[in-house]
């Protein structure tokens, strides 16, 4: 599927908060919906894909941030707010 299947509220929920924190973690969900049969399936990837990227450590973000990475208490309050917001669509 493409972002631009998503629905406006699931766009706005993971893909625009990923983009207000950084253009690098909005485009790994990007990437992540092209794999995706539909948005339910989507949405449960994308809160495995932030529930994961909370564990990485500094060398892995490192890595993701292309080497600039932004503090990682930045990055983790980025993807709790992207798992809250996927809880409420899930509710």
């Amino acid at each position: 599927m493409n972002i631009t299947d998503l629905t406006d509220k699931t766009y706005t929920a993971i893909i625009e908060e990923a983009e207000k924190f950084d253009e690098i973690l909005s485009e790994q969900f990007a990437l992540l919906a092209g794999q995706c049969s539909d948005e339910k399936d989507f949405i449960n990837q994308a809160m495995d894909l932030a529930k994961g990227m909370l564990t990485y450590d500094e060398d892995e973000i490192d890595e993701l941030f292309e080497g600039e990475a932004p503090p990682v208490v930045e990055i983790h309050h980025t993807l709790k707010r992207i798992l809250e917001n996927i809880e409420n669509l899930q509710s």
